[in-house]
């Protein structure tokens, strides 16, 4: 039997056919690249990336993944996309960062490979596009060393979130794509909480990304009503 892949071939095209723009700072990726030093910041902060050998996965054009190695990490992005990834390998050649490595290959897979091979593995904006998120923070914690770090981030399903994420930041602003998120894809804290603890990982801080749309500013704070991140490690 072939395996089935834990991907949704309409959100692949999605991303697909904007790969050309992930590194433009002034398209639909603007919002990656403002939150970008933040969520870096924050997982540098907790796990230390420097010398670390790191797993980014649902990587796409490689923004997150290109910082991470100039902290000085070991880094390999992992996608689905072979247009995102082939934007990734090109920055990474212009841009001559080192330690930075892209592979075309499912989480699960890699999972099922190179099992407790990472000491910190990133899974950020990726679960609201998959068609079974728990698969993907089951692959995580099988990656990760024990004691090691994982990361993640997505959108709360709630009116608000639907309000801001999707209806102001999609339709009204034009701050992302329309059609970037579905509600039914929205993942709640306590659902994700959930799947890292049937998956052998202890949520050790949680941490919202607010914004203004006003005046385009993000920052870190503890309202997790709309986008937040999860730190988690894996037991020893």
């Amino acid at each position: 039997m072939s395996e089935t892949v834990n991907a949704d071939p309409s959100e692949l095209a999605k991303f697909s056919e904007l790969a050309h723009r992930w590194w433009d700072t002034d398209s639909e990726f603007r919002p990656l690249h403002q939150i970008n030093p933040l969520r870096l910041g924050w997982i540098d902060g907790l796990a230390g990336l420097s010398s670390k050998v790191v797993l980014d996965v649902g990587c796409g054009g490689g923004i997150l993944s290109d910082s991470m190695a100039r902290k000085g990490a070991n880094v390999t992005g992992i996608d689905l996309s072979t247009k995102a990834l082939r934007v990734a390998r090109l920055h990474a050649l212009e841009a001559q960062t080192s330690n930075l490595q892209f592979r075309e290959v499912s989480v699960e897979a890699l999972a099922a490979e190179q099992p407790a091979s990472f000491d910190v593995v990133t899974c950020m904006e990726m679960l609201e596009h998959v068609p079974d998120p728990a698969s993907v923070v089951k692959a995580c914690a099988q990656l990760v060393k024990p004691g090691g770090w994982v990361f993640f981030s997505t959108i709360n399903r709630n009116p608000k979130a639907f309000a801001l994420a999707i209806v102001g930041a999609e339709y009204i602003l034009n701050m992302l794509p329309r059609g970037t998120h579905e509600y039914a894809k929205l993942i709640r804290p306590s659902e994700l909480a959930a799947s890292c603890r049937a998956a052998g990982l202890d949520v050790t801080h949680t941490c919202g990304l607010e914004h203004n749309p006003l005046t385009r500013r993000y920052w870190l704070g503890n309202d997790t009503s709309v986008n937040y991140m999860f730190a988690t490690r894996r037991g020893v």
